[in-house]
Parts: structure tokens; sequence; C-alpha cells
């Protein structure tokens, strides 16, 4: 390689990677030193696979595009790293001779900070849309089943044959069945009750809950930030909002190869946006499994109502989760692949002067 050309690859923002037949590092410019985290010295010879534990951009579809001398180039690609960072990417495989062999150019341009933002307004402005949908059928639904409820009563009381009261009786339960589902979908009624809290506090009566579950065999870790002040919030609705992701993990792990394992962790994140309103600190709570992953097809529509993945499934926990962290200006974000799934909720700190 050329001096010059060396000197173009490193002065660029964008990751380029060479690698060779086995797809092992033959070069590295800056850029892609900063996002393995790793020198030059310690990537090259090295197979990309030693850093790369997952990529939607499969390993095989590398090797295929070296063996058909043919590149190509792939959107929103998700890379985990073994050190357990992910990021999203743009990504071009270029096939070219390097030193005299044939090589793979791959060029790996970070989109995470900017594909997160137009995601969440794109997701937040959809899911607003479907909840008001949702509001307005329910109201339309509750009105007549009032009347068919009712109305089977009336019926009721002037029928002496026990038989044809049977008939009633199950209009009058399948009535209620769909106006709890009806209230269900229509998300908490109740207003918030807000006061200082510990987040630990809620997380070790959640943690204290499933280990006592006799059902599953699933290890549950904690790993805490001590560091976090105490949070303006409703306590009950709080730990709805992570028991039902907890929840959610548990049946995804229900069956699982692996022995299951959930990790609830707290962070703090500085200087951090959530639907547009920056906060200098918010506090984060992650649930980690080691599941199967989502399935892709669910990954955009996930915290809608009614979609879940399960053949039992209501489809709507994570419905319900998202309404009651909305409450608090929070919101729910996901990360996902083949052995690890992460909920991500995001909690502004304020500052007590200012609320009070």
């Amino acid at each position: 390689m050329s001096e010059q050309f060396k000197y173009l690859l490193e002065s660029l923002a964008t990751a380029v990677l060479v690698l060779d037949e086995n797809l092992s590092i033959r070069y590295a410019n800056l850029a892609a030193q900063s996002l393995l985290e790793l020198s030059e010295n310690q990537l090259l010879g090295c197979p990309l696979t030693q850093f790369v534990s997952h990529s939607s951009v499969t390993f095989a579809r590398l090797e295929k595009a070296f063996d058909r001398d043919q590149g190509f180039s792939d959107g929103e690609v998700l890379f985990a790293f073994a050190d357990g960072r992910h990021v999203l990417t743009d990504v071009t495989v270029t096939t070219f001779d390097f030193e005299e062999k044939s090589a793979l150019m791959v060029e790996i341009k970070v989109i995470d900070q900017q594909k997160r933002i137009s995601q969440e307004s794109q997701q937040w402005a959809q899911l607003q849309a479907a909840r008001e949908l949702i509001r307005g059928l329910a109201h339309e639904i509750k009105n007549p089943l009032g009347g068919v409820r009712g109305a089977a009563q009336l019926l009721e009381k002037e029928l002496h044959s026990p038989d044809l009261k049977e008939f009633t009786q199950v209009i009058i339960e399948q009535s209620d069945r769909l106006r709890n589902l009806v209230d269900r979908l229509l998300g908490p009624n109740s207003l918030p009750n807000f006061e200082w809290v510990n987040i630990h506090k809620v997380l070790e009566k959640i943690r204290t809950l499933v280990k006592l579950d006799a059902t599953h065999n699933i290890v549950i870790e904690r790993d805490y930030d001590p560091s976090i002040p105490d949070l303006y919030l409703d306590q009950d609705m709080l730990q709805q909002a992570v028991l039902n992701i907890v929840t959610n993990s548990i049946q995804a792990l229900d069956g699982s190869e692996t022995p299951g394992e959930i990790t609830i962790r707290s962070r703090i994140k500085r200087r951090f946006t959530i639907h547009g309103v920056k906060y200098p600190l918010v506090a984060q709570v992650k649930i980690i499994d080691n599941g199967p992953g989502i399935p892709v097809e669910l990954k955009d529509t996930l915290f809608y109502p009614m979609v879940t993945g399960k053949s039992n499934g209501t489809g709507l926990g994570l419905s319900i989760a998202q309404s009651l962290v909305d409450h608090h200006k929070g919101k729910i974000d996901v990360e996902s692949w083949p052995g690890h799934t992460a909920f991500k909720i995001y909690l502004p700190i304020e500052k007590k002067d200012v609320v009070q």
C-alpha cells in the first residue's frame, strides 16, 4: 500500500478494515482502531470473529463475497463486539488486490446517534397514533358492550329455566371479559402518585418476587450503581413496568437450551435525549437476558398493543410498560440478537428543588 493511499485512509472518519481469505485483519485505519478500541498491533493477523461476536452481516456472507469476487452494501447493520459493546452501522464491502493478493475492504460508518434520534421520533409518532386509534375504538366497543350486558341481565330475570339462564350467564361473562380487555388496552386509568424513591428499592422488590417463583430455575443477577440519587416516581407504576419486562424475559427463556440468566443493571447516562428533550443526567435500568432474541419482524412494532411472538401471549405487557414509563417522562429502548436481549428504561434524574 502506497504511503499516499495509506494517508488518505488514515484521515477518513469511516472505519476501514482489510480482510484476507480467512477473514483475518490485514489492515485497520485509525477509525477502525477507534471503533474496535484496539491498536493496529493488537488487530493485525487476528480473525474478525475474535472481536465481533455477532453481526447482521454474517461472516458467511463475507466469505461468499470473497469467493465470488463481488462486493455489496448494507444499511443498519448491527455489530456486537466481544467486549459487550454494540453499534449500528452502514457497511460497504469491496473486493480488491491488497499486497498482490485478493482481499476484502470493509467500510463501516457508524450511524447510531442519528438513527436512534430518527427512529425514536418515528416510533414515538406511530405509537401515539396507534394509542389514539385504540382509545377511540375502545370507547366505541365499551358503550354497546354495556348495553349487551344490561340486556342479558334483564333477560335473565324473565327466564325461569336454569338451562336458559346458563346462556345469559355466558353473555354476561364474555361481556365482562371483553370490557376487562378493553380496559387493559387503554392502560392505567389512575393518576401517578409521585414521591422521591431509591430506584434500587423498586428493583429489589421485583428481584425478590422473581426469585420466589418456583415455576422456573432462572438465575437473577443484579449490577447496581449506588451513586444514582433518588428519583421522583410512582413506585407501583415503575414496579409494574419493570415486572412486565422481566416476565417477558422469563417467558422468552422458557425451554431455552442454555441455562437462563437475567441481569438487572442500573447506570447513569449523561447528556441524554428523551423524546426531543435533553437531560443532563438520566438513570438507565437495563434488563438483560440470554434468550433467543426478538424476531426481526417484531422489532419495530414490539411495543404496540396486541403484538406478540408467543402463541399464548396477549401482547399487552410491553405496551403497558411503555405507557407506565411515559408517565415518568421516560422511554424504553431494546437491543436484541441471538443470545442477548436488553430492554433499557431511561428515567430523567430531576433535582428536588426544581420539582418541588
